[in-house]
């Protein structure tokens, strides 16, 4: 009597085909690419958030309170079909009044510009409480020796905060490889989006999906290594609280 046939068809993820394995690599590093770029937009946005809400003007603060409040309240697979179809949409009408041709924004920009917005919200607020904790004198005697505020904001405050900030950048962090899964909805092809491409073919959604997260895992504990590097390193020469 012949054996009964495999549960799992491991060769599904081979690397060749008709394994799905490059293809779910080939997700996973669009995912990656997304991730550190939104990330980073969304770090250059938290911190020009965070120092216009602290030391800007009340119209920009305003402003910046509405942005936050806005973006932390509405659901982020809400905010990314607005930014994304709206967003280029809008983009398109203003090229239409300058009497441009429409543009064709790519899949990876367009993520990198959605997942960079929600992440300047939140980073705008770790970053603004982290700066609020900087003990007042180091800046006041930053000061008090002529330093100027550029001076001052390089040399003093964003090193001193740097401990403060990095569990809640690190959270973010981890957030936004996990957000890169919503752009599934607007027909990018990451990680989510190939994992169900590959299990809808071939009906083994149980292997395809398990692979997908040991992958997403595998990412969280590369990226706690380096958070962990990061975070030590940031806090040398701080005594340890008793």
């Amino acid at each position: 009597m012949a054996d009964p046939a495999p549960f799992i068809n491991w060769s599904l993820l081979a690397l060749s085909p008709p394994g799905w394995g490059s293809v779910l690599l080939s997700g996973l590093i669009n995912s990656i690419q997304i991730a550190i770029g939104g990330y980073s937009l969304g770090l250059l946005l938290g911190v020009g958030g965070a120092f216009g809400k602290l030391y800007g003007g009340p119209i920009l603060r305003d402003l910046l309170e509405c942005y936050t409040t806005i973006v932390r309240a509405v659901p982020e697979l809400v905010l990314i079909l607005l930014l994304y179809y709206a967003g280029t949409d809008l983009i398109n009408q203003f090229m239409g009044l300058a009497g441009l041709p429409a543009v064709d924004i790519s899949g990876l920009a367009a993520g990198i510009f959605v997942i960079g917005v929600v992440q300047g919200a939140y980073s705008t607020e770790v970053l603004r409480g982290a700066i609020k904790a900087v003990p007042s004198g180091q800046i006041e005697a930053a000061r008090a020796f002529g330093m100027s505020p550029v001076k001052v904001m390089t040399r003093i405050t964003l090193p001193a905060m740097l401990p403060y900030a990095i569990p809640g950048l690190s959270n973010l962090w981890l957030i936004a490889t996990k957000d890169t899964a919503l752009l599934a909805v607007v027909g990018f092809s990451e990680l989510t989006l190939v994992t169900r491409q590959a299990a809808g073919t071939t009906k083994a959604y149980l292997l395809f999906f398990c692979a997908a997260g040991v992958l997403y895992l595998a990412l969280t504990l590369v990226s706690n290594v380096f958070i962990s590097i990061i975070e030590r390193r940031a806090r040398r020469g701080l005594a340890e609280a008793a």
